[in-house]
C-alpha cells in the first residue's frame, strides 16, 4: 500500500491540510493507489478528526500528529512527500530521493518559498503548487519524470539560499 506523507513544519499551514483532507482530494490519492496518509499538522488549531487517533477502514489509513523529535522515518516510509515549501524539509525530502509536491503558502510575506520551490521545479527535482491547485497537481504531475536530487553538496544548497533570500 503506497504512503503520502504531508508536512507543515513547525509552524501552523491549516490551508494545506483542509485541502489535502477533502473528500475530493482523499478520493484522488486513493485512485492513485494510495492507501495511507500522514499528516504532521504542527501547531495548527485544529488537526482534522480523528487525530490523534489513526482512522482506519480496510481500503485507507489516516494518521495525525503534531510533532515529532525526527520526521525521518516518516520520510522514508511516504512514496510521496507533499509539504510546505521550508528549505529544511525541501532538502531533507530531496535527498532521501521522494517524490515532493511543495504546496507554496500565499499568506506569506516576501515569499521566499515561491522562489525556491520555482527554482528547485526548474531544475526538475520537485513539483509545487498552491492550496488552490493541490487537487488539479495530484492529477497531472507525473512523478516519474522529476530528477535526482545531487546528494553531499549543502553548501551549494546554502549558496542557492542565500542568493534567493538576498544575503550575497
Amino acid at each position: 500500500m503506497k504512503s503520502a506523507f504531508v508536512t507543515v513544519g513547525t509552524t501552523s499551514f491549516e490551508e494545506l491540510i483542509a485541502a489535502v483532507t477533502t473528500p475530493e482530494t482523499l478520493q484522488v490519492l486513493r485512485s492513485l493507489g494510495y492507501g495511507r496518509l500522514v499528516l504532521q499538522v504542527g501547531r495548527g488549531a485544529a488537526a482534522p478528526a480523528p487525530a490523534p487517533a489513526p482512522f482506519r477502514t480496510a481500503a485507507f489509513t489516516l494518521d495525525v500528529f503534531r510533532f515529532k523529535e525526527s520526521l525521518a522515518e516518516d520520510l522514508e516510509k511516504a512514496d510521496l512527500v507533499i509539504s510546505h515549501a521550508g528549505a529544511g524539509t525541501c532538502l531533507e525530502t530531496l535527498e532521501k530521493g521522494k517524490p515532493l509536491l511543495v504546496v507554496v503558502n500565499e499568506k506569506l510575506m516576501n515569499n521566499h518559498q515561491l522562489e525556491l520551490a520555482r527554482q528547485l521545479y526548474k531544475d526538475g527535482h520537485l513539483f509545487y503548487c498552491t492550496c488552490s491547485t493541490l487537487l488539479e497537481s495530484l492529477k497531472s504531475i507525473d512523478l516519474s519524470t522529476l530528477k535526482p536530487f545531487p546528494p553531499g553538496q549543502p553548501e551549494k544548497f546554502a549558496a542557492f539560499l542565500d542568493r534567493v533570500i538576498g544575503f550575497e
